[in-house]
Parts: structure tokens; C-alpha cells; sequence
């Protein structure tokens, strides 16, 4: 088997966010339709899809997510808001 000097995302915590971030997402898992889109922009890869009553459903890891804000602007029903970060 072949190593590599890559790591899976989400598993170093060299890449962990840290304090800096201002604005993180927020998932009304109501609204949220299953569609993965915010999966499929998340430029970290933080976003996974969970079952949530029988429905898949977003789910952000924040000690990766940036607050870049693209799975919000991406959102095809708006499930997605930022809001600042509590300091």
C-alpha cells in the first residue's frame, strides 16, 4: 500500500479555524431540503449530510469551517444564514 503525504480532510488540527472566524453558518435543519449543494461549494469540506428523522440533512464541522459564507450564498431555499461569530 502506497502512503501519502496527504491528509483527509478534517483530520489535522494545523487546519483547525482557530478564533479568527467572524461570521459561521447557521442550518435551519426545517428548511434544509437534502439538495448537497452547500456540500459541493464547501471549498473545506466541512459540510457532511446526517439523518435527521428519516431525511438527509447538513451538518457543519465549525472547528474547520472558515465563514466563507458560499454554503449560505449557494443555497438553493435559503437554509442557510450567516450570522457574527460570539466572541
Amino acid at each position: 500500500m502506497k502512503k501519502t503525504l496527504i491528509a483527509q480532510p478534517n483530520t489535522s488540527r494545523r487546519n483547525k479555524t482557530g478564533s479568527w472566524r467572524t461570521f459561521k453558518p447557521e442550518i435551519n435543519p426545517d428548511i434544509c431540503i437534502g439538495c448537497t449543494t452547500c456540500t459541493k461549494v464547501c471549498p473545506e469540506g466541512t459540510i457532511k449530510m446526517i439523518n435527521l428523522k428519516g431525511r438527509p440533512k447538513a451538518k457543519i464541522d465549525y472547528d474547520y469551517c472558515k465563514g466563507c459564507g458560499l454554503c449560505a450564498a449557494e443555497c438553493p431555499v435559503k437554509a442557510i444564514i450567516m450570522k457574527p461569530e460570539a466572541k
